[in-house]
């Protein structure tokens, strides 16, 4: 599986190590938008052929598939770009800023037939995973699912503390996940949302922090505090309060609700949710299949954060 990689951040490394995990997957090509930090990610993960032209790169006959860890602002336009060249794509989340730019994605692979998926990494954490697997047997039943966004992005840095030349935002970005895995978790879109947001930044002019309500149809609620003012450690926490235990997410970690390490061996050959996610993407392309988390999939959660967007 020949693979062009496009964007040279943070989050690409994550892919690239991943991937050189995975027998059979090589990384032919990188598109970047700095040529410094192209050139060090291609000598660091070796990388023979760079560039900065996805338009080039997508004529490459040997490239089979396309991973797209771009600004959010890019990812429907590429992601359109790359199908419409008959490559395979696997697009970082969002899918896009907008209800209409992700239909409109869900249109592009409907009338090209290649495998799309996004990175809705929570679907594939072995901690999730784990739960997930147990609701689907019927021995958990999700009551909420409270969960902390946090960061402290006063300026507008990336996670290696990089200046960005694109702006994040707190509900296209980073509430996308954890609506889309409420939504997965539940087995249903939400039947009811709500959104609150604070001041905006005066110069990112973005909201800095923000609170969400989601309730499924079944009942189950998911609280969501998002910030980007929290000085402390960063990242997002997810605490399941089940009919049959509370269980605490980290990442790829498990712990019940007294700390408690959950033992995850079993749950995939891997305990790397990256890893998981990208194998996923292979075995589908592969088995020709549509993948866990296809952009048909996740179509429902990009509705929501529409609805959100508009409680606003």
């Amino acid at each position: 599986m020949n693979i062009i990689m496009v964007g040279e951040g943070a989050i690409a490394r994550k892919h690239a190590a991943a991937l050189a995990r995975i027998d059979g997957a090589e990384i032919t090509q990188l598109v970047g938008a700095n040529a410094d930090d192209t050139a060090a990610f291609a000598e660091e993960f070796g990388i023979a052929r760079t560039g900065s032209d996805l338009a080039e790169a997508l004529t490459a006959a040997d490239a089979d598939a396309v991973i797209l860890t771009t600004p959010t602002q890019l990812h429907a336009a590429q992601a359109i770009q790359v199908m419409e060249a008959g490559k395979h794509v696997l697009v970082e989340i969002p899918m896009a800023d907008s209800l209409a730019d992700s239909e409109a994605v869900v249109a592009a692979q409907q009338r090209t037939g290649v495998t799309a998926m996004v990175c809705h990494t929570r679907r594939f954490n072995p901690s999730h995973q784990w739960i997930h697997d147990r609701i689907t047997r019927g021995e958990l039943t999700l009551q909420h699912l409270v969960v902390e966004t946090f960061f402290f992005r006063r300026t507008n840095t990336n996670a290696l503390g990089k200046p960005r030349s694109w702006t994040d935002h707190l509900l296209w970005h980073h509430a996308c996940h954890t609506v889309d895995l409420f939504q997965y978790q539940t087995g249903a879109p939400a039947s009811a949302a709500s959104a609150m947001a604070g001041p905006d930044h005066p110069d990112l002019h973005i909201a800095m922090d923000m609170s969400i309500s989601l309730k499924a149809p079944s009942g189950a609620l998911c609280t969501l505090a998002l910030s980007f003012n929290n000085e402390g450690p960063f990242g997002t926490f997810f605490r399941y309060i089940c009919d049959n235990g509370t269980y605490i997410a980290r990442y790829d970690d498990l712990v019940d609700g007294n700390e408690q390490p959950v033992d995850l061996s079993g749950v995939g050959v891997s305990t790397d949710g990256f890893e998981l996610q990208n194998r996923e993407f292979i075995a589908a392309i592969e088995e020709r299949r549509e993948p866990n988390a296809s952009v048909a999939q996740c179509l429902t959660a990009m509705q929501t954060l529409d609805r959100l967007q508009r409680s606003l």
